[in-house]
């Protein structure tokens, strides 16, 4: 809860999240999304025509995943063990009543996509440490499998007349190149293809399917016909990343493209090949879905304004309102890097002159970029009087293909190389004062920070790491089997093949020459960067003398809870505050 005395950044903090409302195939105004608008993450379902809203989940631990059967009769939500990421989809009716396992006679595990088909079909991906089952769910829970690897796979989507699936793969072994495969409802591989697979028409006995192809450094759409080899290329010429989805008729389609931190979104005449933008302003398209009728649904924000659901041609009355206070739009930087102009987006503090203390802010992925788009972090951290920047090293999307591929030159160390130069920059053009810089990140992010704290222990003050890699190997070996494949295909094999690259990569290896005061947030379920690697760095920085505060929060990955969020946050504040003006080094 919020009064007039919640400090601004708690108030952003508070403001209830929601995803974009997906909608059931045949019954269109009923939809289902996930919000933490009761203080933590969980599943609603919305019913448009009646005007209604149920909370269909109620889980300490929080829900992130919901879908909608075509019928609009029942909701799925996958249902893990305390943010583990491990268990099942269940399924409860669209108006209330029990839960039942979605899929009958299943033993837990790791959700690998799901596309919800026709007449209570489903395609559904689960992996387990014996590697990743497709399988074709039957109306009444039962199963059949399609397909088997014990390389990580995903399930994307299957054809309106229930003839064909398609998933991606990682046969190759390089979880980072997927292939696309399509089958047969029995199991039957009919075409193999590269890029990434997007789906089937949603015209019923139109199996065409759309798929992003790789194309110099850019992806561009390509429809294919599975069954013939026919292909239709689309050449867009747009530069940075680009996201596509059918239009509800199959005529058009809409085109979303991410470049340079900010979002535009088209409709593509599939007839006339005219691509016509859409007025939508200029920021962020945080998601976008194509409705019947033509509409288009989109969630929207940029780094003033909040997210906000809209609909381009119709009000979606879309029960939930309400929204933070605004804050500054960011500035575009562009800064001469060690492999190319590296693009930063600058937040200043409302109050005083330069140079600020600062706090770097890193962002995930590490196929992520940070963008024009609503951060209460970011936002929180100018009202404290800092300044935020926020870096788009190699290995960020939306600058092309070869930008994002340059991480894999040298883990972790290309992106320190980005951030140092940045750093550098902002120091000499005295917006940012030397000996008051706060590193921040969480996930990729934080690992990043703790990397670049032992690799450039000179360049930073204070060190806030949110569920980070501390060490490379130990982190693999406890992992989730799909984090175990992309660390493969990012160091080139396991640990034990490769053990002087994971060394090379591991912030642990650079512990002894850390100099700043360090906090680490980890979750006791995280399956992606375990707990235990990030305490046992926490406990060997303590053992130097060096200022550690370690917050184990009883979550995953991900902080589904709104109080642990701004909890989280207080303290971090709290021990800036502490350490900001604090000497460095150690006698």
């Amino acid at each position: 809860m919020t009064d007039q005395n919640t400090p601004l950044w708690e108030q952003r903090f508070r403001t209830p999240r929601y995803t974009l409302p997906a909608w059931a195939k045949s019954s269109a105004e009923r939809c289902v999304f996930v919000s933490d608008r009761s203080g933590n993450a969980q599943v609603y379902c919305w019913d448009r025509t009646a005007g209604t809203l149920r909370q269909v989940t109620d889980r300490p631990s929080g829900a992130q995943h919901c879908a909608i059967e075509a019928s609009g009769e029942a909701v799925w939500w996958f249902a893990d063990t305390d943010g583990d990421e491990r268990g099942q989809w269940m399924r409860q009716p669209f108006g209330g009543g029990p839960d039942e396992p979605a899929v009958r006679d299943m033993d837990p595990y790791w959700p690998a996509g799901l596309a919800i088909g026709l007449r209570g079909h489903a395609l559904l991906g689960h992996t387990t440490e014996q590697g990743t089952d497709i399988s074709l769910v039957l109306p009444g829970g039962g199963s059949r499998r399609l397909y088997r690897h014990e390389e990580p796979a995903y399930a994307v989507d299957l054809s309106r007349d229930l003839t064909l699936a398609v998933i991606a793969h990682s046969e190759r072994g390089d979880l980072w190149e997927p292939g696309v495969r399509v089958l047969t409802t029995d199991g039957v591989a009919v075409a193999d293809l590269d890029g990434e697979a997007v789906g089937f028409s949603p015209v019923p006995g139109d199996n065409r399917l759309l798929v992003l192809e790789p194309r110099e450094d850019r992806w561009e759409p390509v429809i294919h016909e599975p069954l013939t080899g026919e292909r239709v290329s689309l050449d867009l010429k747009l530069p940075g990343e680009t996201s596509v989805e059918w239009s509800q008729d199959a005529a058009s389609l809409l085109v979303v493209h991410d470049h340079q931190a900010r979002s535009e979104a088209f409709g593509y005449d599939l007839a006339t090949r005219e691509l016509t933008r859409l007025e939508i302003p200029d920021g962020t398209v945080e998601h976008a879905r194509t409705r019947p009728g033509g509409d288009v649904w989109f969630q929207w924000s940029d780094s003033a304004h909040p997210p906000v659901f809209r609909a381009l041609k119709s009000d979606p009355r879309f029960p939930v309102t309400g929204g933070p206070p605004q804050t500054a739009l960011v500035r575009d930087e562009w800064v001469d890097g060690p492999g190319g102009r590296v693009h930063a987006l600058l937040s200043l503090p409302r109050t005083g002159t330069g140079p600020h203390p600062a706090v770097f802010l890193l962002h995930g992925g590490p196929d992520e970029h940070d963008r024009d788009a609503f951060d209460p972090e970011a936002a929180a951290w100018t009202d404290e009087g800092f300044a935020v920047v926020r870096v788009n090293y190699r290995g960020s999307t939306g600058y092309g293909r070869a930008w994002t591929e340059a991480l894999r030159r040298r883990v972790g160390h290309t992106e320190v190389e980005d951030i140092t130069a940045v750093r550098q920059w902002a120091v000499d053009h005295r917006i940012v004062d030397p000996d008051r810089l706060v590193l921040a990140g969480w996930s990729w992010g934080g690992y990043l920070t703790l990397l670049a704290l032992g690799t450039r222990p000179d360049d930073w003050t204070v060190g806030l790491a949110g569920a980070p890699v501390a060490d490379c190997a130990a982190a693999h070996r406890q992992a989730m089997d799909d984090i175990k494949a992309l660390d493969r295909s990012l160091f080139g094999g396991t640990p034990e093949e490769v053990p002087e690259v994971y060394r090379d990569a591991s912030p642990a290896t650079y512990a002894d020459a850390v100099r700043a005061p360090v906090f680490i947030c980890a979750g006791v379920n995280d399956a992606r960067c375990p707990i235990d690697q990030a305490r046992t760095y926490a406990d060997h920085l303590e053992a130097r003398g060096l200022p550690v505060e370690f917050h184990a929060v009883d979550a995953g990955h991900s902080l589904t809870s709104v109080e642990e969020r701004v909890t989280v946050f207080r303290r971090q504040i709290e021990f800036t505050r502490t350490h900001i003006h604090a000497a460095r080094r150690l006698p």
